[in-house]
């Protein structure tokens, strides 16, 4: 057994090597488009007539209740008349990844073209859940960056990242659904019962936002440069072998029935619809990065990079700049940025992951180095707790939260109250660098009071842990339980050992890395 792991590691080193390329990079692939004619769909037509109504600008509804982020992505599919674009970080084949897994086959079954797109970081647990979708004709699936070793030894996995990590460690963090190239679904939503909150062992609260009109073109068009770079790699290409069509379910009875209750009801999709859950139409710019940002960042060649254009509308910020990122690693850069807007007296709000919430130990470890000069600068910094005291602004029900297992994953920004960043986009060195990202930037005062509202709402003392130093510049941690308010001298965490775990990796110089 010994001798035939070290020989499948040693396969896997000549495979990797040091290739710059991936493993099928060069399997023949079909370039191919966003449909070309959306207005020719229902869901085109519609949304075509109601932004010119409103000045070609285009339609944006938050979506922030995780519940409502799986309904709509249903009902969205089901609405799929001509073609499908799925993008994503992670596909889980959990509950709701199953469900959705049946939409888009049902699409599939109706004609309409699907192109499924996934990066390959997280996939070592999902690759049942693509062989089901490989069974169809008219589902594409491409692989951004893709391991070779597809099975689920993680000695084998680990080994071959070692072997080839300047190539492994860069991935695609983008998250986009858009149907008939005529409305999309972006933010930092992936698949998966966590990320729709429904799974009482963990809850991811995120957002995303719901567009039509002349953005979604844009979006489809940064899809469809994905799809067709040389890191994209067709599932075929792979050792993975197809399923069949009838390939059994895995989803529990009872839950698959409640959920198709609730995704039959119609809401919220019919309600954006009708017009009963009305649309902010405001101009909006797209910021991602391009696929090979990382030549694009050494200067190799010529791209895009959104972190500059995030950046850029932060520094215009006058007044107030709030920021909700679960992974806080700004680096030299980001506390330049967020020093400048203070030197001016810019007041900045931020909300990020506390230790007893964290659920990636080495990130919380990285942030760990940023709390004191944050505060120094005058930055109010608030940690949210895994126990709320008030679910209100949550994105999950109050059953859900009396679990205590609530963990951040939304990425917004509010500059000056007037324009939003919504997307994949975390301020740490991962997305700025090593991660590709995607996130629009609306300029909607409406918009921006209602995640200036909610930001308000989950850094109440109820919810979170206000940072405050002392007179000798130690950490207090302030907060309010059972309507009394409370100090801690000593950071809160889960339990002694995880507070000592993440003591000791905050000592690893890897800050570039997180």
């Amino acid at each position: 057994m010994i001798r035939r792991l070290f020989l499948s590691i040693w396969m896997l080193a000549v495979l990797s090597g040091c290739a710059s390329l991936p493993p099928g990079a060069n399997y023949p692939k079909a370039i191919s488009a966003a449909l070309p004619d959306p207005d020719a769909t229902r869901l085109g037509s519609q949304f075509d007539a109601a932004a010119r109504a409103h000045a070609n600008n285009s339609g944006f509804r938050i979506i922030p209740a995780g519940v409502d982020g799986f309904l709509i992505r249903m009902q969205m599919i089901n609405a799929a008349q001509k073609t499908l674009d799925l993008q994503y970080f992670i596909f889980r084949g959990d509950h709701t990844g199953q469900l959705l897994t049946d939409a888009v086959l049902r699409a599939a079954d109706r004609g309409v073209r699907v192109r499924i797109l996934l990066d390959d970081g997280e996939t070592q647990p999902g690759d049942e859940q693509i062989t089901r979708l490989m069974a169809y004709p008219s589902v594409e699936i491409r692989i951004f960056n893709p391991f070779a070793y597809r099975g689920h030894n993680t000695l084998l996995r680990a080994a071959e990242f070692t072997l080839n990590e300047s190539r492994l460690d860069y991935r695609m963090h983008n998250k986009l659904l858009v149907v008939d190239n005529a409305i999309a679904l972006i933010g930092g939503r992936n698949i998966g019962d966590q990320y729709f909150q429904v799974d009482p062992a963990s809850q991811f609260a995120d957002d995303d936002v719901f567009a039509a009109g002349p953005i979604v073109p844009k979006l489809s068009a940064s899809f469809d440069e994905f799809w067709n770079a040389d890191l994209s790699v067709p599932i075929a290409a792979l050792a993975v072998s197809p399923g069949t069509p009838e390939q059994e379910k895995h989803t529990t009875p009872e839950k698959e029935t409640d959920y198709m209750k609730r995704a039959a009801s119609g809401e919220p999709f019919d309600g954006i619809l009708s017009g009963r859950l009305p649309l902010i139409w405001a101009h909006a710019q797209l910021a991602y990065d391009s696929p090979n940002k990382k030549e694009v960042e050494s200067g190799k060649l010529t791209g895009r990079l959104m972190n500059r254009t995030v950046a850029n509308a932060a520094l215009e910020v006058k007044h107030e700049l709030l920021m909700i990122t679960p992974f806080l690693i700004p680096g030299k850069e980001g506390m330049q940025l967020l020093e400048k807007l203070r030197e001016r007296n810019a007041r900045v709000r931020i909300l990020t992951s506390s230790l007893d919430s964290s659920t990636v130990l080495l990130a919380q470890a990285g942030y760990m180095h940023y709390r004191i000069p944050l505060l120094e600068a005058g930055v109010e910094l608030y940690e949210i707790r895994s126990l709320l005291g008030d679910n209100r602004g949550s994105g999950e029900t109050k059953a859900i939260s009396r679990y205590g297992n609530y963990s951040l994953h939304a990425k917004m920004f509010v500059f000056d109250r007037k324009q939003v960043f919504i997307g994949s986009m975390n301020f740490d060195q991962r997305s700025m660098h090593l991660n590709t990202e995607i996130g629009l930037i609306i300029d909607s005062p409406v918009l921006a009071r209602q995640i200036a509202a909610r930001f308000d709402a989950m850094t109440q003392p109820e919810n979170a842990y206000r940072l405050v130093l002392d007179e000798h510049k130690n950490l207090l941690w302030r907060t309010r339980e059972n309507g009394k308010d409370v100090e801690y001298f000593t950071e809160p965490a889960r339990s002694d050992w995880q507070r000592i775990e993440a003591n000791a990796l905050s000592l690893l110089p890897v800050d570039d890395e997180l």
